[in-house]
């Protein structure tokens, strides 16, 4: 199993922000159903204030590039990633058309305890 943390903000405004929590008390079948499809087995989002924090558990042979082409031909999640495109901000660092930013792991307990 791989574990993958990305970080990605919301345009400041509370308003916005409590509707992009919304959705996601209620995401769409189709996109639940593109994430289970794709070997991802575990997904969660935090937040606060207007910075999300996703953590991704998968199985050793996923690809986010096999993902992103998947949801290329899915007209329901292009669907969904543009409504979600109203409430996210791109961070000053990411690359040309990229919204979830993968972070680096600096630090890991167990590995650190020898």
């Amino acid at each position: 199993m791989k574990r993958y943390c990305l970080a990605l903000d919301l345009k400041n405004d509370l308003a916005l922000i409590d509707q992009y929590i919304a959705h996601h008390k209620s995401v769409w079948p189709e996109v639940l159903a593109s994430i289970e499809n794709s070997e991802i087995l575990q997904m969660e989002i935090f937040h606060i204030g207007d910075r999300l924090f996703l953590i991704v558990e998968t199985t050793d042979t996923f690809s986010f590039e096999d993902k992103a082409a998947r949801d290329q031909v899915s007209d329901k999640v292009q669907e969904w990633e543009q409504l979600m495109d109203k409430y996210q901000a791109t961070l000053p660092f990411a690359k040309p058309n990229e919204k979830w930013v993968l972070m680096n792991k600096i630090f890991d307990f167990k590995q650190s305890k020898g």
